[in-house]
């Protein structure tokens, strides 16, 4: 799968765009479009076609104006895809204004992390080492940090938090993009791939070879899975919930 970066464009004029900043040296009649509505036209195309699909040429196609009307405004892909990731930055919600304690915030903004990244799978395409650094991404980041102060946790262990329960997230939503986009170019979907198997697997999968997995298989298990998303975010607050814990206890 090939990648995208973010943070690979010209420097200034990034921050410029995301930040809204003037051009210098910029005359003449009000402009027609803003980058707003530019990034917001890109977004809808990836999101039905696709990463691939973006192009400048096909942004102002979707606009409706021509490819080097849309030049004037965005310098060039590297940029608008900053640009988008920053827009995106602001659907989901701060975490210092959600209800409960430093755990039920994050549970919440987990969900509502995830819920944008399957909205915008192609976002799993973007490596974000290099993050855009946009009003919308700064804002969240500023909130994050602010809500888990003073819960006990050092300022790097902050950091180091919120950067596990994103890659968590990530790592969790990439799994059903994966399966998603295989149902979707083979038409098959798992249910019905796994029930093709089964009957020769069954005849393969010797319980007197494979004790554990047998005994599991037939246990029905699979067939009734537990909520993989939250029981893996439970147990790694859990974690945390623990060292906060024994800070917390008498030596």
């Amino acid at each position: 799968m090939a990648l995208e970066y973010t943070g690979t464009g010209d420097a200034q004029r990034s921050l410029a765009l995301l930040w809204g900043l003037p051009r210098p040296g910029t005359r003449g009649p009000k402009q027609r479009l803003s980058v707003a509505q530019i990034a917001a036209a890109a977004i809808a195309v990836v999101d039905a076609e696709g990463l691939t699909a973006l192009s400048m040429r096909r942004v102002a196609r979707k606009l409706g104006v021509a490819a080097m009307t849309l030049y004037t405004y965005v310098p060039s892909k590297a940029e608008l895809i900053d640009v988008m990731l920053d827009t995106i930055a602001a659907e989901g919600p701060l975490l210092d204004t959600l209800p409960g304690d430093w755990r039920a915030r994050l549970t919440l903004w987990a969900r509502a992390a995830l819920e944008s990244i399957q909205r915008h799978p192609w976002m799993l395409q973007v490596a974000t080492s290099r993050p855009p650094m946009g009003p919308n991404g700064i804002t969240w980041s500023d909130s994050a940090l602010r809500a888990l102060s003073n819960i006990g946790l050092q300022d790097r262990e902050i950091v180091a938090l919120i950067s596990a329960v994103d890659g968590y997230i990530r790592g969790v939503a990439g799994a059903a993009v994966d399966a998603a986009q295989a149902e979707q170019r083979t038409g098959i979907s798992e249910e019905q791939w796994y029930t093709a198997h089964a009957p020769l697997l069954e005849q393969l999968i010797d319980p007197a070879r494979f004790p554990t997995i047998s005994r599991f298989y037939y246990s029905g298990v699979y067939d009734q899975p537990l909520d993989q998303f939250e029981f893996g975010l439970q147990r790694l607050l859990d974690g945390v919930q623990s060292l906060l814990t024994a800070r917390n206890s008498p030596a």
